[in-house]
């Protein structure tokens, strides 16, 4: 058992419960069984004692979107839009292979760990013939780290030459895409409540899909009981290519597809309409928001204020390493905030709505907020404690507020299940100047060859 005690404590809970000075007790079964006010009692003889004096302790967060693939070709293409940035990295990405993916998923992987992040989505789709098996190389890089993973089998299968945007290297047949995300849920995707793996499906977005992979990926999913992912109403770009190609909108066209329902969530839904907002409410479709990312593409603001007030699940998610570079989740706190404080003023968000998207929100978007997201008792412990009375913090008496106004706080403590995964804001697992390493191997060898 593990008691966290003297610290500041926001559970995230329905009430929003907070306390100034609290504790969280881990049982042995890996999950909550004490959290409150003051002093904990009756604490088992043996348990570790952790002191959070200086400290908030939260829920982990929940990275709802990424391609950890990603990190071996950051920095390009640093000054298009959307459509600009995927036409020059396809070509490279179709280099990849298994030692790259899995060095870069560590790196990545590592990199969320040490910035809050306890439980991480990915959305990987590109599948060279070639490359060995990618999915393999990320998972057992989730499980050299410790974080609890929910990777996506995504698929292309709209090339270049047929309408699509992606060049025909990158993309597979669609019979072989289906069998092959159906071979994945298969052998990986794990359903127990404590599950550290679980499997989506993921084609990639309207402009490198088509109909047919979307519908009969719909139908797997649902066959098969696990959840689906896309991206959809990133850019403007993206809307055009609906029209021209559809004759409708993203959200329209998804839902002619089957993909509206409470086992979606999309990524991005920057260029929403109220129809389509309200489409997703009354649907529970969830909305994976990327601030950073959206910013660094010029792709726009999403409406996540209008989104929460339509009942919309919404959570974080750090999107690629190429096309936001920091990758960092606790970071995405504060920008969240932002954005939509720059859509509508002070009022738009506050910090325990910054908060709740990064933990109980994405724990909705995934499909996981009975056992994640919130600090309760039965729930999963995975929580982060994080040290705010350094120079960047110390004087913020509000301590939610410390870690979101603040600069990005120094992880003290990760819990996965109860697991250390970071302490004293270091990996416990894995050694980040190894992956550190690695990752700039398989970088160079990418770049290298072409």
């Amino acid at each position: 058992m593990i008691l966290i005690e003297n610290a500041a404590v926001a559970t995230v809970d329905p009430a929003g419960r907070e306390h100034t000075t609290g504790y969280v007790l881990v049982g042995d079964d890996r999950r909550i069984a004490a959290v409150g006010a003051g002093r904990a009692t009756a604490v088992p003889e043996g348990t570790r004692r952790v002191d959070g004096s200086g400290c908030l302790v939260t829920p982990g967060l929940v990275n709802t979107h990424h391609h950890l693939y990603q990190w071996a070709t950051r920095g390009l293409a640093l000054d298009e839009t959307l459509f600009g940035w995927l036409t020059t990295l396809y070509p490279i990405w179709g280099r990849l292979d298994a030692e790259v993916v899995g060095a870069a998923a560590g790196a990545g992987l590592g990199w969320l760990a040490l910035s809050g992040c306890t439980t991480s989505m990915d959305h990987h789709y590109v599948f060279p013939r070639d490359g060995g098996d990618v999915l393999a190389a990320e998972i057992e890089a989730a499980r050299l780290i410790g974080v609890r993973f929910h990777p996506t089998r995504g698929s292309m299968d709209l090339s270049r030459k047929d309408g699509g945007l992606p060049p025909d290297h990158v993309v597979e047949d669609t019979d072989e895409a289906l069998a092959a995300t159906e071979a994945a849920v298969d052998r990986w995707h794990d359903p127990s409540p404590d599950s550290m793996l679980r499997i989506a499906v993921a084609p990639c977005s309207p402009f490198s899909v088509t109909t047919r992979l979307m519908e009969e990926a719909a139908t797997l999913a649902r066959r098969k009981g696990v959840r689906l992912h896309t991206h959809l109403a990133e850019t403007d770009d993206e809307e055009e290519f609906c029209r021209k190609q559809f004759g409708c909108t993203p959200v329209e066209y998804a839902e002619r597809v089957g993909w509206l329902g409470d086992d979606v969530w999309l990524a991005h839904g920057v260029h929403l309409d109220d129809s389509a907002i309200a489409k997703l409410g009354a649907t529970g479709t969830g909305v994976a928001h990327c601030p950073s990312s959206n910013a660094r593409l010029g792709a726009g603001m999403a409406r996540v204020r209008e989104l929460l007030d339509h009942g919309v699940p919404v959570g974080l998610g750090v999107d690629g390493s190429a096309s936001q570079e920091v990758s960092h989740l606790g970071a995405e706190l504060r920008q969240a905030l932002y954005t939509a404080r720059s859509r509508g003023g002070p009022k738009a968000m506050d910090a325990r709505e910054a908060l709740r998207l990064g933990t109980i929100g994405g724990a909705r978007c995934l499909g996981r907020a009975d056992d994640l997201g919130s600090l309760e008792v039965g729930k999963l412990a995975d929580l982060v404690m994080w040290r705010l009375d350094g120079l960047g913090h110390d004087g913020i008496d509000d301590k939610v507020a410390a870690l979101v106004f603040g600069p990005p706080a120094r992880v003290d403590l990760a819990l996965v299940g109860g697991r250390p995964v970071v302490e004293r804001g270091e990996l416990v697992n894995a050694d980040a100047d190894t992956l550190t390493e690695r990752a700039r191997r398989a970088h160079r060898r990418l770049m290298d060859a072409g």
